[in-house]
């Protein structure tokens, strides 16, 4: 399969500048250094589905070619090898896959996070898969199919000098990505709960464009944590063990399956719900959930919602 790429920025490289300081390398550290530099398509060899090629629609066959919007700045499960071209992580895995399943070619176009539902609604990309959760706003507009489970999690600074935990943010500054779950619904859900029905300040979003971000502002001292997906804070701290602090898993507001998006009402919708039960039966989707430490996040339904 012909892969083209349109991407911009080196996410992986602020991540691992951050987390560098005082760095022992360690053999699961060049394990990991070498998935960062692995290019290989997962997809290689895995037939076409014949059942969800026959429920395309004839334009995407004379077309030849399926688009996916994902943000390349969340390792990792959607981010940039060391070549600084190649998507890499679980997400561009599975995309591979789905188009492989549809016998189609693959075009990756990085976009920033929150602007990938308004693209999809206005038909610029065909489907998303970029750790993206169902929300009831989000229904409204796509078609989502699971593919994953994740997640969120808390980040303080290494070693938690503040000592807070889940239930004790109130009045903190705690930082969540533009146009995310976290910040849509789960530190909402997380302030009214333990905050403000008890008569305490609220949390204070901090609304930052990515996770490089808020690592360097949570390292400065600039904020007093982080809100942000499980998966990808466990694969920071596994680069640099102490550089800072998971307090635990916050799965109020939102479900934590995530789930591959399209254009509400989509005549790809049939194909690509065929294509992604297809992927969570192979051995490949194991694979890659194995290599990027995901393996809790496997499902075996691909649930239309």
């Amino acid at each position: 399969m012909r892969i083209k790429v349109r991407a911009a920025g080196a996410g992986l490289a602020v991540l691992l500048a951050l987390t560098a300081c005082g760095s022992n390398a360690g053999s699961d550290s060049a394990q990991d250094g070498s998935k960062t530099s692995n290019t290989a398509d997962i997809s290689e060899g895995v037939q076409p589905d014949a059942a969800a090629v026959a429920l395309l629609p004839q334009s995407y066959k004379d077309k030849g070619e399926l688009t996916v919007a994902m943000d390349l700045h969340y390792p990792p499960t959607t981010f940039l090898a060391e070549d600084n071209t190649t998507p890499i992580g679980l997400n561009p895995d599975v995309a591979r896959l789905i188009a492989k399943k549809l016998d189609l070619e693959l075009k990756f176009v990085d976009t920033k996070f929150d602007t990938i539902v308004p693209g999809l609604d206005g038909g610029r990309f065909d489907f998303t898969a970029t750790t993206m959760s169902k929300t009831e706003e989000r229904l409204k507009v796509l078609d989502m199919i699971d593919y994953f489970r994740a997640g969120n999690s808390v980040a303080a600074a290494a070693g938690n000098p503040l000592n807070l935990t889940v239930e004790t943010l109130c009045g903190k500054n705690i930082a969540v990505t533009q146009g995310s779950t976290g910040q849509l619904l789960r530190l909402p859900t997380l302030s009214e709960q333990t905050c403000t029905s008890k008569g305490q300040p609220a949390i204070n979003a901090v609304t930052l464009p990515n996770i490089q971000d808020a690592l360097v502002q949570l390292h400065s001292k600039r904020i007093d944590g982080i809100l942000y997906d499980t998966t990808s804070l466990a694969w920071a701290q596994k680069q640099q063990p102490g550089s800072f602090t998971i307090l635990g898993r916050v799965n109020v507001g939102s479900s934590d399956l995530t789930a591959v998006g399209l254009k509400k009402g989509s005549p790809l919708t049939p194909a690509m719900q065929a294509a992604i039960q297809s992927v969570l039966e192979t051995p490949e989707y194991k694979k890659s959930l194995e290599n990027w430490g995901l393996e809790s996040g496997a499902i075996t339904d691909a649930k239309l919602n």
